[in-house]
């Protein structure tokens, strides 16, 4: 995955031509660097299980699903640690292992651990903490693939204007590689390149560039012998996009190879308006799941139908979860996605790595971050669960209770009750269920929101026959209320008084009906982008990108857009640096 924000990096000389030439030696005598590197810090390569690959690649690739992504690591910008993750250890592996997965892509950016210049040479003390760490995760009888991953914005990307530099430099990456892990087992894949852009180039000239490199790629890890003459071998779309044209594109080389032990991957990360909450896209509705259902049909028709395997090589939502932000991405929403997703994929025959850069595995503790999410990803491996139209009913505090209804989703299970932890709701008395409509009562609600203190004031489970009970939180809110305010437009925060309930999303119009905000071509503005609510600080922010893309004196109506169905609406103007903001 490409981050949006790049941290500034810095390129390295190499080791020289000395050094390499002992990386070359120890290669030839069979003593990895990964095992030197291990040896010298005590660590020794540790004992391998057999893992009996199945020789088909469709069964191969099968068989690592589920796959994860050691993302934001050996990918980092310029070293292992500086996206705010830890070094890498066996015990990281250990867990991954024991938590289901069967194979484990390890992105690496080998840009500043690489001469700029001929000859190209991998420093050897990187290239040696690579391959220990690859050992640890097939010593775990994991699958592992291997990539060059943010190379291709930074220099592979200049291709069209610098080919034969940046062939030659693509090339001497996998030449040095394939030497290294010659002899690995065939749990061991490399991947050509992550997510291939180039830049000032048409899109016929794309993709034939893309084509160009996987073909040189698997040129030279083919005539490299040892196990890379069997190894399986993954290509990807321009983009690792899944849309027709690219992967039929990606179809056509794989066919003119010639070669039985190819694998095509691409990503997912959802109908874009949904993967980050922007146009609206509030929820995982029918234009979300349309997305999702036409994306795996084309991978499958593509590709798996005609013995081709698919490995999702990344997959997930762009903007949830993130602990360092406010839920960009309704919960109960983002639940029903990768629900959704894992079902779609087990239908396509398509094995999945989930992109994890740091946000769902916390690489300090080895726990997950968030259990219960993790329970809904795991659960969509092997088997479907039931939803519901919201894991949400607001009772407002100003207004009597009255009945509310949702709307089952049951995903060919069949609903078997409501319960309050162990204790059955009653039918009839509590709720009724008409078709998929499931109504709570009066009676019940009163009972469960008692005193409706803002917030959460209760929790139901919906129980299914078969995955995981759908959680529904009854909260206690009453309409939001917004401040006057002033600042700058380096600095501007309504006061708020969210009174229990959610933001959803912010509109964000001028007086004459013309979209505000950075994203101009919708009213419906990006959540954390340009709007974020500070919660327990009882605050809306708007963002300095935000602001600095209002008209100079334009007055703008904003409306915000909550979970309960509320709408207040609330209005800023921004005067050269200067912001006010006024209360409806």
């Amino acid at each position: 995955m490409k981050d949006t924000a790049h941290s500034a990096h810095r390129r390295s000389r190499g080791p020289g031509r000395p050094a390499a030439l002992l990386l070359a030696l120890l290669v030839t005598l069979g003593l990895s660097a990964g095992s030197t590197f291990a040896a010298a810090g005590g660590h020794g390569k540790a004992a391998r299980p057999t893992v009996r690959v199945p020789a088909a690649a469709a069964d191969a690739v099968a068989a690592m699903q589920p796959g994860w992504n050691l993302g934001n690591t050996l990918d980092a910008i310029p070293d292992e640690t500086s996206w705010g993750n830890p070094p890498v250890t066996k015990a990281l592996f250990d867990t991954v292992r024991a938590q289901g997965f069967r194979s484990v892509r390890i992105p690496v950016t080998w840009t500043g651990h690489q001469s700029a210049t001929a000859p190209y040479t991998i420093d050897t003390a990187f290239l040696a903490r690579v391959r220990q760490v690859v050992d640890w995760a097939l010593a775990d009888g994991l699958y592992v693939v291997l990539d060059v991953h943010h190379d291709s914005w930074q220099w592979i990307a200049d291709m069209a204007g610098d080919h034969d530099k940046v062939l030659a430099r693509f090339d001497a990456i996998w030449t040095q590689v394939s030497a290294a892990f010659r002899d690995e087992p065939r749990t061991l894949l490399f991947e050509s390149i992550n997510e291939p852009q180039f830049n000032n180039a048409t899109d016929d000239r794309k993709t034939g560039l893309l084509n160009e490199l996987n073909t040189s790629f698997h040129t030279i890890v083919r005539s490299s012998g040892g196990g890379n003459a069997g190894r399986l071998l993954v290509l990807p779309t321009l983009g690792c996009t899944p849309s027709q044209d690219l992967m039929d594109n990606l179809s056509g080389t794989m066919s003119a190879l010639h070669d039985a032990n190819l694998v095509a991957t691409v990503h997912y990360y959802g109908w874009y308006p949904f993967s980050v909450n922007i146009a609206g896209g509030t929820r995982f509705d029918a234009a979300s799941q349309q997305d999702m259902t036409d994306a795996f049909t084309r991978m499958h028709d593509t590709f798996v139908a005609k013995g081709i395997p698919v490995y999702l090589g990344e997959y997930g939502l762009l903007s949830w979860p993130d602990h360092t932000h406010p839920d960009a991405v309704e919960r109960g929403e983002g639940l029903k996605y990768f629900e959704q997703l894992g079902h779609r994929a087990r239908t396509a025959g398509v094995t999945t790595a989930l992109w994890d850069p740091f946000s769902l595995l916390n690489r300090a503790t080895l726990q997950w971050r968030d259990p219960a999410l993790f329970a809904w990803i795991r659960s969509g491996w092997t088997t479907r669960s039931g939803t519901a139209s919201s894991d949400r009913v607001f009772v407002r505090k100003s207004a009597p209770i009255t009945a509310r209804t949702l709307t089952l989703n049951p995903n060919g299970t069949a609903f078997r009750g409501l319960w309050q932890g162990g204790t059955p709701l009653v039918a009839g008395r509590d709720y009724t269920l008409s078709g998929d409509q499931l109504t709570l009562t009066a009676s019940a609600l009163t009972r469960l929101a008692g005193d409706r203190a803002e917030g959460v004031d209760a929790t139901v489970q919906a129980r299914f026959s078969r995955g995981l009970p759908w959680q529904i939180d009854v909260l206690g809110y009453d309409t939001p209320v917004l401040s006057d305010a002033s600042g700058t437009t380096g600095s501007f925060t309504i006061p708020t008084r969210f009174r229990g309930d959610v933001l959803a999303t912010m509109e964000a119009r001028y007086a004459d009906g013309g979209n505000a905000g950075q994203a101009d071509w919708t009213p419906y503005q990006e959540f954390n982008r340009a709007f974020s609510p500070d919660y327990p600080g009882g605050r809306t922010v708007l963002t300095p990108d935000f602001l600095g893309a209002l008209r100079d004196g334009a007055p703008v109506t904003l409306t915000f857009h909550y979970w309960s169905g509320a709408a207040v609406t609330y209005h800023v103007t921004r005067s050269g640096s200067s912001v006010t903001g006024t209360a409806s």
